[in-house]
């Protein structure tokens, strides 16, 4: 996820939010649904939302027009004074260096579940639980000394195996117990951004290029046509919308290829 909203990002998902179509937005804020749609689109980067519009945003949403215009992250805690924070002066330098992900930090921060990993962590700073862990680790080693002293078992005894498996160590245990709680978090907010125009595909490369020789395999027409509407595929041409000089042209580049393989340059006409 990238670290930056967009303006039509941010009203776009003000109005996904609220489960409202571009027409309902129309009727609650007297906004041409057309002009709406133009302000969340993102090919209109450079398109000036008028002042009257803003402050009807503004006004609907419950927000500011410098949340929507993303000159602030801050929704309702508008102005907080940096000593409300509680933070160091080098957390402060950092958060204002453009260094990290502030957008990705905010999202792992506000999590449900991070209260929760934080307790967990500091609970292993403070070696809070080691000294229970300690006292466990203790009893367990008592009981198997006396076990052989009374029995004498020899070291393969299936018994003293299992008291030497039960035996905890506190920095294994918390590294265990800390990376579950940080994993559950992140694929959270992995499965929130699937739809996000900067993720990964769903599917993969290998996928993508067997559907396109699975496509071209059924295509009507020569070999050479075959292989150019294949390149055509892997480029995202449109091979139907070529006209016979732009195939001309297509396929005089693609000769110049080591993989392309030449046939009988006569374009049979396309079915």
């Amino acid at each position: 996820m990238k670290g930056a909203t967009t303006i039509q990002e941010r009203l776009k998902d003000l109005r996904v939010e609220r489960h409202l179509k571009l027409e309902e937005l129309e009727a609650a804020t007297g906004i041409s649904s057309s002009a709406l749609g133009s302000y969340e689109n993102d090919k209109n980067n450079n398109k000036e939302i008028n002042h009257g519009s803003l402050l009807k945003l503004a006004k609907f949403y419950g927000v500011s027009v410098d949340y929507i215009l993303c000159l602030t992250e801050n929704r309702e805690q508008a102005n907080t004074p940096l000593s409300e924070l509680h933070l160091s002066d080098e957390m402060v330098v950092l958060l204002k260096s453009g260094r990290i992900n502030n957008r990705l930090l905010c999202e792992l921060a506000t999590h449900k579940d991070f209260i929760k990993f934080l307790a967990d962590i500091e609970v292993y700073v403070d070696g809070i639980a080691s000294m229970q862990i300690q006292n466990l680790n203790s009893l367990v080693d008592t009981v198997r000394h006396e076990i052989i002293e009374r029995y004498r078992p020899g070291e393969d005894d299936p018994y003293l195996r299992i008291l030497q498996a039960a035996h905890i160590e506190d920095d294994e245990y918390f590294n265990h117990m800390i990376q579950d709680d940080i994993s559950a978090i992140v694929r959270d907010i992995r499965a929130a951004h699937k739809s996000d125009s900067e993720s990964a595909p769903p599917t993969t490369i290998v996928e993508e290029l067997k559907q396109d020789l699975e496509d071209v395999a059924n295509f009507k027409g020569s070999p050479l046509e075959k292989q150019a509407a294949l390149y055509c595929k892997r480029l995202g041409i449109n091979y139907n919308k070529l006209s016979d000089v732009e195939f001309r042209q297509l396929v005089h580049i693609l000769e110049k290829s080591k993989f392309f393989k030449s046939y009988v340059s006569q374009r049979k006409k396309r079915k």
